[in-house]
């Protein structure tokens, strides 16, 4: 099933399922019990929200990131070789994990916004793991048991900004810079999740593309390794990494400015679609 979590036009906020062209608003029968999605993840009732609430069109609503606010969102760098040689970094020993903050990202069909502080506005195209069921010291093999499902994630980065110093921090948390959406896809719609292609297009053209399977930490190895260093929670988001191809480290560079749109699909789980705008 794919789960969305949307804004009304007057601000209010809820959550449902997506039943073909149209959102079923599940959180106008459920929200005094499980105020937004993480909540209903974290009772393990997902499946309950299945054909529950009154259908709503797309066009109606506002998506928001599929979590808008979980406990945590942990980002992978330098996770595919190809993106490592474009940077010239070495082949890391262990994941480079950072963070961003949930204010840092909008939804699927909100723009990103390009910030008045750096014009160095770059894309980063990768699968997010949301986390289903808690855990800590999760093994490798029982990784796969706490995934609730998939969404695409665009960490989009001020490049200047990120080598500011070691901690890539400041260009990652910019206000309204990155996104995640359209909606949370579970693992058996999906199928195998190695087997699926990631693809990011700028304005219609192709400019990333890579399988899953190509991961240098795979997504049970991401796990076991987070886990070991603290406990996931439901809700909590692994972005996974972004492979070659990002804007910043061509010659000349590709930004992302005002009029371009970035699409970034990811097969069997969907395609976010972004805007870029100016900070006013």
């Amino acid at each position: 099933m794919k789960y969305v979590s949307f804004e009304y036009s007057d601000g209010g906020r809820s959550y449902g399922t997506v039943e073909g062209d149209c959102i079923l608003d599940a959180g106008t029968r459920l929200m005094e019990k499980y105020p937004e999605l993480r909540s209903v993840l974290s009772a393990g009732v997902l499946p309950e929200l299945k054909g529950v609430g009154p259908a709503l069109d797309f066009s109606s609503v506002k998506l928001l990131p599929p979590i808008p606010s979980p406990d945590k969102i942990l980002c992978i760098g330098l996770n595919y070789l190809d993106h490592i040689e474009e940077v010239g970094a070495a082949t890391p020993k262990y994941p480079s994990v950072f963070t961003r903050y949930p204010s840092s990202l909008v939804g699927h069909g909100t723009p990103l916004v390009r910030p008045a502080a750096s014009k160095d506005f770059d894309f980063e195209g990768e699968l997010a793991v949301v986390i289903g069921k808690k855990g800590r010291h999760i093994s490798k093999a029982d990784a796969f048991d706490h995934v609730a499902g998939y969404t695409c994630f665009n960490d989009a980065s001020l490049r200047d900004f990120q080598v500011h110093t070691t901690q890539f921090w400041p260009g990652k948390n910019f206000q309204c810079s990155g996104s995640m959406g359209p909606w949370l896809v579970t693992c058996d719609e999906v199928g195998s999740i190695t087997t699926q292609i990631l693809t990011t297009r700028i304005s219609g053209n192709v400019e990333q593309s890579a399988r899953i399977d190509s991961l240098t930490f795979g997504i049970d190895a991401l796990i076991a390794y987070v886990s070991s260093v603290i406990e996931l929670l439901p809700g909590d988001v692994i972005a996974t990494g972004t492979p070659g191809g990002v804007g910043g480290f061509r010659n000349p560079p590709l930004h992302l400015v005002p009029g371009m749109e970035v699409e970034i699909e990811i097969t069997g789980v969907g395609t976010l679609t972004n805007g870029i705008v100016d900070e006013i």
